[in-house]
């Protein structure tokens, strides 16, 4: 993976439902872990109790020092943040590799079996489900969920020896396009994110090129009565 000889990982936008379970997941992996949010949430105390340090002034100054060395440092970020962002003009200005959110999900997602869950409505609560039924399995599985699962209060789960990974398949700024899934799941596509794709139109062309994605052999699972086109 491209952070496999990295020491540290920072995040700009860090209490997000999605980057706050790659924060966690970059914990398990033994990498030193920081970032940045606006505000405090109930989300961010809880990383920090984990022992990931937030602040919430978009300062250079802030940044510790452990995350100011270009060649050991990647920086994950949410399209949200603004172009005018200090902190991410401090780390592009220095050379540093700095990805969004969806394409650090993408290195982790495509090293194993994927399971991508997609749809305007109905993912997070089919991922949460798929993911405590397999990993109470003997299967088990990796899952990085858009909400909070009541059964273990994470959006993150963990299993050093399961190569299944579950995964919100998210249609936003067109980011479920860094994913190939062994099995595709498609629950809705529903007009949804017109600032991104226009037309409803348009969104059914952007699951279809998701499903496009799907790996040789894969399996596809969608709502009756979407029809989507399925590529030979």
């Amino acid at each position: 993976m491209i952070w496999s000889n990295l020491d540290s990982v920072y995040f700009i936008g860090a209490g997000g439902i999605g980057m706050s379970a790659l924060a966690r997941y970059f914990v398990s992996q033994g990498k030193e872990v920081s970032g940045y949010d606006r505000v405090s949430t109930r989300l961010t105390d809880a990383l920090t109790r984990e022992g990931i340090t937030i602040h919430f002034d978009d300062l250079e100054e802030l940044i510790p020092s452990a995350f100011r060395k270009p060649d050991r440092t990647l920086v994950i970020y949410t399209p949200a943040i603004p172009a005018s962002h200090a902190q991410f003009n401090y780390f592009r200005r220095r050379g540093f590799r700095l990805i969004k959110r969806s394409v650090a999900l993408g290195e982790v997602f495509n090293t194993g079996k994927g399971i991508g869950i997609a749809g305007t409505h109905g993912k997070t609560s089919i991922s949460a489900m798929l993911a405590h039924i397999l990993h109470s399995s003997p299967l088990g599985c990796n899952a990085f969920l858009g909400g909070i699962s009541k059964n273990t209060s994470s959006n993150l789960y963990l299993d050093p020896v399961s190569n299944v990974i579950v995964a919100e398949a998210d249609e936003y700024d067109r980011s479920f396009l860094t994913l190939f899934p062994e099995m595709a799941v498609v629950s809705s596509m529903d007009a949804d994110h017109l600032d991104i794709y226009h037309t409803e139109e348009n969104i059914r062309k952007g699951f279809e090129s998701y499903i496009s994605q799907i790996r040789d052999k894969g399996t596809l699972i969608y709502k009756y009565g979407l029809d989507p086109q399925i590529p030979d």
